[in-house]
């Protein structure tokens, strides 16, 4: 399969390269620093923060599908994922591919937007705990989760072949080879994922026909 994978270099995103390599995919890496690739890989260079039409569309055209790790890795970074993401639906648009796969997270579900101002106050697998830890996470992180949640406005009024995956805390623990997915959100009581899992899961939705137009709760 031809995979065009947005944020290759980043924690997720390198992990989802790696094995997507192993599993013997054409992937071309939309990336910040082609350097910092292993050598071999085909890479586009790009700011998602700046995003230039013109070099979009050449990552993605005649790609089967395209992954996304996009999200941003500070406070500063924020709005990265929404602006990288609806320039990349553009492009996908554009250049008639259809699959996207994109990563997101556990609390966003119930991160409202002007789009959609009515999410639920709790996700349906957050347990009692989960329950009272959610919202000191979302305060933390609220411009993190607001950007997220913008990009999954995107990504669901895109008319694409979409997933989103929503992972909880991630770890850099070895992969386990399991996980459990729940359609629609959060598996109860899911508190980690080790990032070699999540990658495995957003590789493996990929070509999954469940799971388009489908999120996607991973978690042990």
């Amino acid at each position: 399969m031809k995979l065009t994978l947005v944020a290759a270099t980043g924690a997720t995103g390198r992990l989802v390269l790696e094995q997507a390599s192993a599993a013997g995919h054409e992937v071309t890496a939309v990336v910040r620093s082609p350097g910092k690739l292993p050598s071999g890989v085909g890479a586009v260079r790009a700011d998602l923060s700046r995003p230039d039409p013109g070099v979009l569309a050449s990552a993605v055209a005649g790609a089967d599908a395209v992954v996304s790790a996009l999200g941003a890795t500070s406070k500063a970074e924020a709005g990265v994922a929404a602006t990288g993401t609806r320039a990349l639906i553009a492009a996908m648009r554009a250049a008639g591919t259809r699959r996207l796969v994109v990563l997101s997270a556990a609390p966003i579900g119930t991160v409202p937007t002007a789009a959609r101002p009515d999410k639920p106050r709790h996700d349906p697998g957050d347990g009692f705990l989960l329950r009272r830890l959610t919202p000191i996470v979302k305060r933390a992180l609220a411009a993190h989760y607001a950007d997220l949640a913008a990009m999954e406005d995107a990504v669901v009024d895109s008319g694409l072949d979409w997933t989103i995956v929503r992972p909880p805390q991630l770890t850099d623990k070895p992969a386990a080879g399991r996980w459990r997915t729940q359609v629609g959100h959060n598996p109860r009581n899911g508190f980690t994922i080790a990032r070699a899992d999540l990658a495995a899961a957003m590789l493996a939705a990929v070509s999954d026909p469940a799971a388009v137009r489908r999120v996607l709760g991973v978690a042990y």
